[in-house]
């Protein structure tokens, strides 16, 4: 569903007679082969525990080209139908996908990904508001005339598009990443964009003050990919600066995601850091004392300098999760926890730097053929040994 406007965005009556004219992003359940997913479910161990589990996907086989799998193929459909209970869209949702330009959005594949959703009686978390890296952002902003007043027209190019996209999903959707990777793993500071060439650093409250605007009982989440791997201290540091500047100024932050691609950078052409437990559960303790909430947001292993032979590779992986997960699961503010896909087959690190040996990557829960693999059990276990969740300290958790 496209739709332009000159000056101002559509009204939410023009976005939603446009969604329900959609006759065609309609998406039927399919009766479905006997269950291939083991009982109980991870999202039904979740639940026991006052969590969540899902997983990212995407609306069609075109976007499924490097990660997560589509809503189009069944085995994978068959998987997060049997698994999961909440989905998050790997590229529908972001600003390059729904913004094609300073005039236009587009929702046809968001929408085909939320009734996909509504089919399988799927919770949707929102990805993202604002990917704050100019690599990641439109191309006609990064080369858009701001005019006289480049400020003012800059935050009413973002509020514009944070407002319109919040109103446009509404309150089906209960928790949004609203910035995304806005702190340089580098230098521990935020990102320089087009935008901070105009708005400084406020950039980040304008976009969530705007979210707050437009949904004000919505989980507001900054999202990132600091890990518990040596190698990562700036990192850290730099969003636990972050989260206090604007815990100090008022702006409205309610959960920190924890992206979790274990095993270090996708692009690591050697060994990553060792895990520093010590120094996550520290940084943990920083940012719950601030009153947020957690999320594992992108839960993924990097195997490529893991053992060749499958057997031992999947312990390793197995044993390297579990780990992770119960130490991360032990802090209660933990709300969620999704995959950044189901099977191997479909993982977004098929595209990255390639294993040494040149053998296939095993980051996920399930193999090459659907079945569970060890990873798949540890995420169980650590789901049954996690505590249960105390109330929300935001009080605004997405109900399980």
């Amino acid at each position: 569903m496209a739709s332009s406007w000159a000056g101002r965005p559509p009204s939410r009556r023009q976005t939603l007679a446009a969604a329900l004219g959609g006759a065609s992003l309609a998406v039927a359940r399919p009766v479905l082969a006997a269950p291939a997913t083991p009982s109980p479910s991870l999202n039904q161990l979740a639940k026991a525990k006052g969590l969540r589990f899902g997983s990212a996907i995407a609306a069609g086989a075109s976007d499924a080209r490097r990660m997560g799998g589509s809503i189009d193929n069944p085995d994978y459909v068959r998987v997060v139908a049997g698994e999961c209970g909440l989905i998050v869209p790997e590229n529908e949702m972001k600003m390059q996908t729904l913004r094609p330009g300073p005039e236009v959005f587009d929702f046809t594949r968001a929408d085909r990904l939320m009734a996909f959703a509504a089919a399988y009686s799927l919770e949707v978390r929102g990805h993202n508001l604002l990917w704050h890296n100019n690599r990641w952002l439109p191309a006609w902003l990064n080369n858009y005339d701001f005019g006289s007043r480049p400020a003012t027209t800059a935050e009413r190019l973002l509020v514009t598009h944070i407002d319109t996209v919040c109103r446009h999903f509404g309150p089906r959707i209960r928790s949004w990443d609203v910035i995304n990777e806005t702190i340089d793993p580098d230098t521990g500071r935020m990102r320089e964009t087009v935008l901070t060439r105009h708005l400084g650093d406020k950039v980040i409250d304008i976009a969530f003050h705007a979210a707050r605007d437009a949904l004000p009982d919505c989980q507001l989440v900054y999202n990132d990919y600091m890990e518990w791997e040596a190698g990562n201290e700036r990192h850290r540091a730099g969003v636990l600066d972050l989260l206090e500047r604007l815990r100090r100024d008022g702006v409205p932050v309610d959960a920190l995601g924890l992206q979790s691609h274990l095993g270090g950078d996708s692009d690591l052409q050697g060994a990553p850091g060792a895990p520093q437990p010590a120094a996550w559960r520290s940084f943990l303790h920083g940012v719950t004392a601030m009153g947020h909430d957690l999320l594992v947001t992108e839960l993924d292993m990097n195997d490529r300098t893991l053992p060749a032979d499958p057997a031992r590779r999947d312990a390793a992986t197995a044993t390297y999760v579990r780990d992770y997960l119960d130490l991360t699961l032990s802090f209660p503010q933990v709300r969620d926890v999704l995959c950044w896909g189901m099977l191997d087959r479909f993982s977004w690190l098929n595209g990255r730097a390639p294993r040494p040996d040149g053998l296939p990557r095993r980051p996920c829960p399930y193999d090459r053929e659907n079945r569970p693999k060890p990873m798949r059990e540890a995420i169980a276990a650590a789901m049954r040994a996690a505590p249960e969740r105390a109330p929300s300290a935001s009080g605004r958790r997405p109900v399980p």
